[in-house]
């Protein structure tokens, strides 16, 4: 099967400076993936996560949506099937209404508007936006902003949402909401890569893992593979979560523990089996 997005020999050098921000950079991802992308600020993952929805083109290399070369294609022409919603949503949102915002994406592709009432719908339901729809966005709190910002991506349905920093500037509530409701995308079919230095958000939500480190992909594996591997965490400065760290002292001590722990439920399920084998 052909991957969703194809990376081959990604080089993007920006004129200013000439920064080298990819060097060499090969991938692929299939449908349905739920990806964490992560590093240090400067290590290139926005860099290269702009590459998929047209905002950077590659100085050298291709990048391929769909079996499609993006070199030639405009974001425009990229939109109906990658979104991006951007880490802060005051950079996003326009309209005078959360309802007016909403239908302003598939309005712009073009769809009939029986059709982009129906995805307005479907789009206020799943963001459970029911209260906003007559508000100004920036009437409402940021983080129910941000909502919005996914919201209005999702009316317009692609296959891909690429997720800047979407638990950054959340309270604990909403944060448990947005790791629910990127599992709803993965779930309903979509692709999703999370830009994140949320390593709470990676080690529970997503399945995969792409690690950056000056301007190179160092790594590709789950989450469990890559919080594991000192070198990579020590290499990048990147802190696993603290339950994770955990798990890994305890494995090192050779004490209870089996696995590398991504979550608290995964260390209370396997306490209570260890205990039970003790018995």
């Amino acid at each position: 099967m052909e991957p969703l997005i194809k990376v081959e020999n990604l080089w993007h050098i920006y004129p200013v400076g000439n920064v080298t921000a990819l060097r060499d950079v090969s991938l692929n991802i299939n449908r349905g993936e739920l990806i964490g992308v992560i590093g240090q600020n400067g290590s290139g993952k926005t860099t290269l996560v702009k590459h998929f929805v047209g905002l950077l083109k590659p100085t050298r290399g291709k990048v391929y949506i769909d079996g499609e070369d993006t070199a030639p294609l405009k974001v425009q022409q990229l939109a109906a099937k990658v979104g991006y919603v951007y880490q802060n949503p005051n950079h996003q949102l326009f309209a005078r209404t959360v309802q007016a915002e909403l239908e302003f994406g598939p309005t712009n592709l073009g769809l009939p508007e029986d059709e982009v009432a129906e995805r307005v719908e479907q789009a206020i339901k799943f963001f459970g936006l029911e209260d906003l729809r007559d508000l100004h966005p920036y009437r409402i709190g940021f983080p129910l902003r941000k909502l919005v910002g996914m919201a209005s991506i999702y009316t317009m349905k692609p296959d891909i949402f690429i997720l800047d920093e979407p638990t950054t500037g959340q309270d604990n509530i909403t944060t448990r909401k947005v790791y629910h409701l990127i599992e709803k995308l993965r779930d309903e079919g979509a692709t999703v890569l999370c830009v994140a230095h949320d390593m709470i958000l990676l080690a529970e939500v997503v399945e995969r893992m792409l690690v950056l480190r000056d301007s190179e992909l160092i790594m590709d594996g789950t989450p469990r593979q890559v919080f594991s591997n000192h070198e990579v965490m020590a290499s990048t400065h990147i802190t696993p979560p603290q339950i994770t760290i955990l798990s890994l002292r305890l494995r090192k001590d050779q004490q209870t523990l089996d696995d590398v722990v991504l979550s608290v439920d995964e260390m209370i399920e396997l306490t209570k089996q260890s205990n039970t084998g003790k018995k």
